[in-house]
């Protein structure tokens, strides 16, 4: 991304979210973003997603330039190349877990997505919940699920903001092997938000925001 701002329309105004973000993530990289609450960074990892278009500025994924695509287009390019993991869950109650990670693959037309899901499923460890809803699973088990629908599409870059957040130390720190495993599996890139030192010691770089600027990179 490059000279990236982001502006957005508030009660009292227009308020600078962002300012002058220039960042260069490589392929296969693990990048942590840290700062102080308020500090932009959950706005930075939204606009490396096309979860927000950038104000002024550019910004690149997958050699796809997300301020010149329309919403349609950054919703597939999302649907087929990101895994996006929130604090909250973000899961549909009325689907049982393995609806919940096979719909999006069914509506991006994968023949497979069912077995895919299981697969996926397996692979953090919740196939005997397969058939449960989120109000029957606990919020580690939930946030498994959240993974699972992630890695789905097998996708090349991963976001993830506070995945740990909403879960005690225990809980959240197997969450994060299998979110670093979920990126060594798919050989992806992962980016995620934390205000946890023990997980951004992880990260292979390390940016620091505040008041919505790069402070520092480590």
């Amino acid at each position: 991304m490059h000279d990236a701002t982001l502006s957005l329309q508030g009660n009292a105004g227009l308020v600078q979210i962002l300012h002058g973000i220039t960042l260069d993530v490589h392929r296969g990289e693990t990048c942590g973003l840290v700062g102080p609450s308020g500090s932009g960074k959950s706005s930075l990892l939204m606009l490396m997603g096309g979860l927000e278009q950038a104000t002024s500025g550019q910004v690149i994924a997958l050699n796809h330039d997300l301020t010149a695509m329309n919403e349609d287009q950054l919703a597939r390019l999302r649907r087929d190349h990101f895994g996006v993991v929130f604090q909250s869950f973000h899961l549909i109650p009325t689907m049982t877990a393995l609806e919940n990670v096979a719909t999006p693959l069914e509506l991006a037309g994968h023949a497979d997505a069912h077995a895919r899901a299981t697969q996926e499923l397996d692979a953090v460890g919740l196939s005997a919940r397969a058939d449960h809803y989120p109000s029957q699973l606990s919020g580690g088990e939930q946030q498994r699920v959240a993974l699972a629908r992630a890695a789905a599409p097998r996708p090349g870059i991963i976001l993830a903001d506070e995945p740990t957040g909403n879960l005690d130390t225990t809980t959240g720190a197997s969450i994060i092997e299998l979110l670093f495993g979920l990126r060594d599996r798919h050989n992806s890139t992962l980016v995620l938000v934390t205000h946890d030192p023990e997980l951004a010691d992880r990260c292979d770089r390390v940016i620091t925001l505040r008041d919505g600027r790069i402070e520092k990179t480590a």
